[in-house]
């Protein structure tokens, strides 16, 4: 039983480190497509 529960918490870690480490790779990638922004000296439109 108790190595049932430590393999249980093992693969929670585990997966809990997974669904950070993808979450942080998205938050880093570069957008593609076209960036359009407007602001106090108009608008602007910068490709990606």
């Amino acid at each position: 039983m108790n190595r049932q529960i430590l393999v249980a918490v093992i693969v929670l870690l585990a997966a809990g480190v997974g669904v950070l480490g993808y979450q942080l790779y998205e938050e880093k990638k570069q957008p593609d497509g076209v960036e359009i922004s407007i602001g106090e000296k108009g608008v602007s439109v910068e490709g990606k």
